[in-house]
Protein backbone atom coordinates (compact mmCIF):
# COMPACT_ATOMS: atom_id res chain seq x y z
CA UNK A 1 0.00 0.00 0.00
CA UNK A 2 1.58 3.31 -1.03
CA UNK A 3 2.41 5.73 1.75
CA UNK A 4 1.32 9.34 1.30
CA UNK A 5 4.06 11.88 1.75
CA UNK A 6 3.80 14.00 4.92
CA UNK A 7 1.80 17.17 4.50
CA UNK A 8 3.91 20.27 3.99
CA UNK A 9 4.19 22.36 7.13
CA UNK A 10 2.12 25.49 6.89
CA UNK A 11 4.13 28.65 7.44
CA UNK A 12 2.49 31.80 8.73
CA UNK A 13 2.09 34.38 6.03
CA UNK A 14 3.83 37.67 6.83
CA UNK A 15 1.49 40.29 8.18
CA UNK A 16 0.88 43.39 6.14
CA UNK A 17 0.71 45.66 9.19
CA UNK A 18 1.63 46.08 12.83
CA UNK A 19 -0.15 47.90 15.64
CA UNK A 20 2.29 49.83 17.80
CA UNK A 21 2.00 52.54 20.38
CA UNK A 22 3.05 56.03 19.34
CA UNK A 23 3.74 59.32 21.09
CA UNK A 24 2.92 62.24 18.84
CA UNK A 25 3.24 65.98 19.46
CA UNK A 26 -0.15 67.63 19.91
CA UNK A 27 -1.37 71.14 20.54
CA UNK A 28 -4.48 71.89 22.56
CA UNK A 29 -7.14 74.55 22.09
CA UNK A 30 -8.46 75.47 25.55
CA UNK A 31 -11.90 76.98 24.97
CA UNK A 32 -12.92 79.79 27.35
CA UNK A 33 -16.21 80.91 25.79
CA UNK A 34 -19.54 79.53 24.66
CA UNK A 35 -19.84 82.26 22.05
CA UNK A 36 -18.84 80.03 19.13
CA UNK A 37 -19.07 82.81 16.56
CA UNK A 38 -16.66 84.97 18.56
CA UNK A 39 -14.31 82.00 18.94
CA UNK A 40 -14.34 81.28 15.21
CA UNK A 41 -13.87 84.96 14.36
CA UNK A 42 -10.86 85.34 16.66
CA UNK A 43 -9.26 82.11 15.42
CA UNK A 44 -9.55 83.21 11.79
CA UNK A 45 -8.35 86.73 12.60
CA UNK A 46 -5.18 85.29 14.13
CA UNK A 47 -4.45 82.07 12.21
CA UNK A 48 -6.80 82.04 9.20
CA UNK A 49 -5.71 82.47 5.56
CA UNK A 50 -6.15 86.25 5.86
CA UNK A 51 -5.16 86.46 9.54
CA UNK A 52 -2.11 87.90 11.25
CA UNK A 53 -0.22 84.57 11.35
CA UNK A 54 -1.60 82.36 8.56
CA UNK A 55 1.45 80.07 8.54
CA UNK A 56 1.75 79.62 12.27
CA UNK A 57 0.44 76.04 12.17
CA UNK A 58 1.37 73.38 9.64
CA UNK A 59 -1.46 70.82 9.82
CA UNK A 60 -0.70 70.19 13.50
CA UNK A 61 -2.79 67.59 15.32
CA UNK A 62 -5.11 69.31 17.80
CA UNK A 63 -7.02 68.40 20.97
CA UNK A 64 -10.10 70.56 21.55
CA UNK A 65 -10.26 71.08 25.32
CA UNK A 66 -13.58 72.11 26.93
CA UNK A 67 -12.45 71.56 30.52
CA UNK A 68 -12.68 75.31 31.25
CA UNK A 69 -16.43 75.33 30.47
CA UNK A 70 -19.26 74.13 32.75
CA UNK A 71 -20.22 70.51 32.21
CA UNK A 72 -23.84 71.52 31.52
CA UNK A 73 -22.89 73.66 28.52
CA UNK A 74 -25.57 73.07 25.85
CA UNK A 75 -24.49 70.94 22.92
CA UNK A 76 -24.21 72.91 19.71
CA UNK A 77 -23.18 71.96 16.21
CA UNK A 78 -19.39 71.70 16.39
CA UNK A 79 -18.94 71.18 12.65
CA UNK A 80 -18.42 74.94 11.98
CA UNK A 81 -15.75 75.06 14.70
CA UNK A 82 -13.94 72.06 13.24
CA UNK A 83 -14.11 73.64 9.80
CA UNK A 84 -12.62 76.87 11.18
CA UNK A 85 -9.78 74.97 12.85
CA UNK A 86 -8.92 73.27 9.56
CA UNK A 87 -8.87 76.67 7.86
CA UNK A 88 -6.18 77.59 10.42
CA UNK A 89 -4.05 74.58 9.32
CA UNK A 90 -5.02 72.62 12.42
CA UNK A 91 -6.22 69.00 12.32
CA UNK A 92 -8.71 68.27 15.16
CA UNK A 93 -8.23 64.65 16.22
CA UNK A 94 -9.57 64.49 19.77
CA UNK A 95 -11.69 66.21 22.41
CA UNK A 96 -11.45 66.29 26.18
CA UNK A 97 -13.06 67.89 29.19
CA UNK A 98 -16.53 67.81 27.64
CA UNK A 99 -19.81 66.33 28.83
CA UNK A 100 -20.98 62.93 27.61
CA UNK A 101 -23.34 64.53 25.09
CA UNK A 102 -20.50 66.62 23.68
CA UNK A 103 -18.25 63.58 23.49
CA UNK A 104 -20.91 61.57 21.69
CA UNK A 105 -21.30 64.33 19.10
CA UNK A 106 -17.52 64.49 18.65
CA UNK A 107 -17.13 60.72 18.27
CA UNK A 108 -19.85 60.67 15.62
CA UNK A 109 -17.67 63.13 13.68
CA UNK A 110 -14.60 60.92 13.97
CA UNK A 111 -12.88 62.55 16.95
CA UNK A 112 -11.58 60.39 19.76
CA UNK A 113 -11.68 61.02 23.49
CA UNK A 114 -8.48 62.38 25.02
CA UNK A 115 -7.72 61.90 28.68
CA UNK A 116 -7.31 64.97 30.92
CA UNK A 117 -3.81 66.24 31.53
CA UNK A 118 -2.26 64.55 34.53
CA UNK A 119 0.05 66.49 36.80
CA UNK A 120 2.13 63.87 38.55
CA UNK A 121 3.48 64.29 42.05
CA UNK A 122 6.42 62.36 43.38
CA UNK A 123 5.80 60.05 46.31
CA UNK A 124 7.44 61.00 49.56
CA UNK A 125 10.84 59.43 50.04
CA UNK A 126 13.59 59.59 52.63
CA UNK A 127 15.73 62.68 52.36
CA UNK A 128 18.78 60.65 51.41
CA UNK A 129 16.96 59.15 48.42
CA UNK A 130 15.04 62.20 47.18
CA UNK A 131 17.86 63.77 45.14
CA UNK A 132 18.70 60.53 43.33
CA UNK A 133 15.05 59.87 42.48
CA UNK A 134 14.56 63.37 41.10
CA UNK A 135 17.70 63.18 38.95
CA UNK A 136 16.65 59.86 37.47
CA UNK A 137 13.20 61.23 36.65
CA UNK A 138 14.57 64.34 34.94
CA UNK A 139 17.00 62.33 32.84
CA UNK A 140 14.29 59.92 31.76
CA UNK A 141 11.94 62.71 30.70
CA UNK A 142 14.64 64.61 28.79
CA UNK A 143 15.82 61.59 26.85
CA UNK A 144 12.34 60.50 25.90
CA UNK A 145 10.37 63.68 25.35
CA UNK A 146 12.67 66.64 24.80
CA UNK A 147 15.05 66.06 21.90
CA UNK A 148 17.58 68.77 21.21
CA UNK A 149 15.94 71.44 19.04
CA UNK A 150 17.42 72.80 15.87
CA UNK A 151 18.48 76.43 15.57
CA UNK A 152 17.58 78.62 12.61
CA UNK A 153 20.07 81.32 11.61
CA UNK A 154 19.09 84.35 9.52
CA UNK A 155 21.92 86.58 8.26
CA UNK A 156 19.97 89.10 6.17
CA UNK A 157 17.96 92.13 7.30
CA UNK A 158 14.22 91.53 7.69
CA UNK A 159 12.05 94.19 6.09
CA UNK A 160 8.44 95.15 6.73
CA UNK A 161 6.06 92.32 5.83
CA UNK A 162 8.67 89.57 6.17
CA UNK A 163 8.17 86.84 8.77
CA UNK A 164 10.51 84.11 9.99
CA UNK A 165 9.35 81.22 12.20
CA UNK A 166 11.79 78.80 13.87
CA UNK A 167 9.52 75.84 14.47
CA UNK A 168 10.68 73.64 17.31
CA UNK A 169 13.87 75.55 18.11
CA UNK A 170 15.70 78.82 18.62
CA UNK A 171 16.06 81.68 16.15
CA UNK A 172 19.29 83.62 15.69
CA UNK A 173 19.16 86.81 13.60
CA UNK A 174 22.47 88.42 12.62
CA UNK A 175 20.93 91.51 10.99
CA UNK A 176 18.33 94.16 11.85
CA UNK A 177 14.68 93.27 12.33
CA UNK A 178 13.02 96.37 10.93
CA UNK A 179 9.57 97.75 11.81
CA UNK A 180 6.82 95.63 10.27
CA UNK A 181 8.95 92.48 10.23
CA UNK A 182 8.15 89.54 12.49
CA UNK A 183 10.36 86.91 14.12
CA UNK A 184 8.80 83.90 15.86
CA UNK A 185 10.37 80.90 17.58
CA UNK A 186 9.23 78.01 19.73
CA UNK A 187 12.43 78.57 21.71
CA UNK A 188 14.59 81.65 22.29
CA UNK A 189 15.13 84.57 19.93
CA UNK A 190 18.59 86.13 19.63
CA UNK A 191 18.92 89.32 17.58
CA UNK A 192 22.55 90.38 17.24
CA UNK A 193 21.47 93.75 15.89
CA UNK A 194 18.51 96.10 16.32
CA UNK A 195 15.07 94.62 17.08
CA UNK A 196 12.38 97.10 16.01
CA UNK A 197 9.75 94.72 14.62
CA UNK A 198 7.73 92.03 16.37
CA UNK A 199 9.36 89.21 18.33
CA UNK A 200 7.45 86.22 19.75
CA UNK A 201 9.46 83.61 21.66
CA UNK A 202 8.06 80.46 23.25
CA UNK A 203 5.35 80.52 20.61
CA UNK A 204 3.95 77.16 21.69
CA UNK A 205 3.86 77.86 25.38
CA UNK A 206 7.50 77.60 26.46
CA UNK A 207 7.48 79.98 29.43
CA UNK A 208 11.25 79.63 29.84
CA UNK A 209 11.97 81.15 26.42
CA UNK A 210 13.64 84.56 26.19
CA UNK A 211 14.26 87.36 23.70
CA UNK A 212 17.75 88.87 23.46
CA UNK A 213 18.72 91.90 21.37
CA UNK A 214 21.71 94.20 21.05
CA UNK A 215 19.29 97.08 20.56
CA UNK A 216 15.84 96.41 22.00
CA UNK A 217 13.01 98.62 20.74
CA UNK A 218 10.27 96.26 19.45
CA UNK A 219 6.83 97.04 18.14
CA UNK A 220 5.65 93.98 20.04
CA UNK A 221 7.42 91.41 22.16
CA UNK A 222 5.84 88.21 23.48
CA UNK A 223 6.89 85.26 25.64
CA UNK A 224 4.54 82.24 25.63
CA UNK A 225 1.61 84.46 24.64
CA UNK A 226 2.23 87.20 27.23
CA UNK A 227 2.93 90.33 25.22
CA UNK A 228 3.64 94.04 25.37
CA UNK A 229 3.37 96.55 22.54
CA UNK A 230 5.19 99.78 21.79
CA UNK A 231 2.12 101.66 23.06
CA UNK A 232 3.72 101.11 26.47
CA UNK A 233 7.23 102.56 25.97
CA UNK A 234 10.17 100.74 27.47
CA UNK A 235 12.18 102.23 30.28
CA UNK A 236 15.17 104.34 29.20
CA UNK A 237 17.65 101.85 30.67
CA UNK A 238 16.56 99.12 28.23
CA UNK A 239 15.08 100.90 25.22
CA UNK A 240 17.57 100.77 22.39
CA UNK A 241 20.05 99.01 24.66
CA UNK A 242 21.45 95.49 24.86
CA UNK A 243 18.73 93.73 26.83
CA UNK A 244 16.68 90.61 27.37
CA UNK A 245 12.98 89.88 27.87
CA UNK A 246 11.73 87.00 30.01
CA UNK A 247 8.74 85.94 32.08
CA UNK A 248 8.79 86.41 35.82
CA UNK A 249 9.03 83.19 37.81
CA UNK A 250 6.55 84.26 40.48
CA UNK A 251 3.51 82.83 38.70
CA UNK A 252 2.19 86.27 37.71
CA UNK A 253 3.08 85.87 34.00
CA UNK A 254 4.67 89.32 33.84
CA UNK A 255 7.25 90.34 31.24
CA UNK A 256 10.56 91.49 32.64
CA UNK A 257 12.89 93.74 30.62
CA UNK A 258 16.48 93.65 31.80
CA UNK A 259 19.58 95.39 30.50
CA UNK A 260 22.56 93.17 29.76
CA UNK A 261 25.94 94.49 30.79
CA UNK A 262 29.21 93.32 29.31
Amino acid sequence: MPVSPPAAKQTAAPKSFEIKSAQLPLVALLVHTTDWQQLQHELLAEFGPQGDSPDFFDHDALVVDFSALPQDTPVDDIVPLLRTLRQCNLMPVAMRGASDSWMQAAQELGLCKAEPEVHRQSKSAPASETAAVQVQEVVREVVREVPGPATMVVDKPLRSGQKVYARGGDLVVLAPVNPGAEVVADGNIHVYSSLRGKAMAGARGNANARVFALSLDPELVSIAGVYRTSENPLAPDVRGKCAQVRLSNDGLEKLLFEALKS
